[in-house]
C-alpha cells in the first residue's frame, strides 16, 4: 500500500511563491492519478488540483488557476503543487492523495498523506 508523506509547508508573505511536495513509498505513484486538497480552519476540505498517470491531463479549481500548477516525476516517486501569487485565503493545511480516476472528491482518493501547513500572512 502507497505511503504519502507532504513537505514543504511553511510562512509565506501575499505575493510570494511556495513549492510543496509529496513522497511517495511502498509503491509506484506511477499507477495512480494523483490530486491536491487542502482544508483551512474550520472550512471542509477542498479540491485543489489533480494529475493524471503520465502528467498529460491537469486540472485546478478556479480560485488558482493561473497561479497554482501541478506536476510530477514519477522516476522520482514525487508529486509537486507549485504555488505562485499567494494570497491569504490560500492558507490551509494541504494533503496529497492518491486514487485511480481524475476525480475532483476526496471520497474518490485511496491513499492520503498527513498534511502540511502552509500560511499566507505578513
Amino acid at each position: 500500500q502507497v505511503e504519502l508523506v507532504e513537505s514543504g509547508g511553511r510562512l509565506v508573505q501575499p505575493g510570494g511563491s511556495l513549492r510543496i511536495s509529496c513522497a511517495a513509498s511502498g509503491g509506484l505513484l506511477s499507477e495512480y492519478v494523483m490530486g491536491w486538497f487542502r482544508q483551512a480552519p474550520g472550512k471542509e476540505r477542498e479540491f485543489v488540483a489533480h494529475i493524471s498517470w503520465t502528467g498529460f491531463s491537469t486540472d485546478y479549481t478556479d480560485s488558482v488557476k493561473g497561479r497554482f500548477t501541478v506536476s510530477r516525476d514519477n522516476a522520482k516517486n514525487e508529486l509537486y503543487l507549485q504555488m505562485d501569487k499567494m494570497q491569504p485565503e490560500d492558507t490551509a493545511v494541504y494533503y496529497c492523495a492518491a486514487g485511480h480516476g481524475l476525480a475532483y472528491q476526496a471520497m474518490e482518493y485511496d491513499h492520503w498523506g498527513q498534511g502540511t501547513q502552509v500560511t499566507v500572512s505578513t
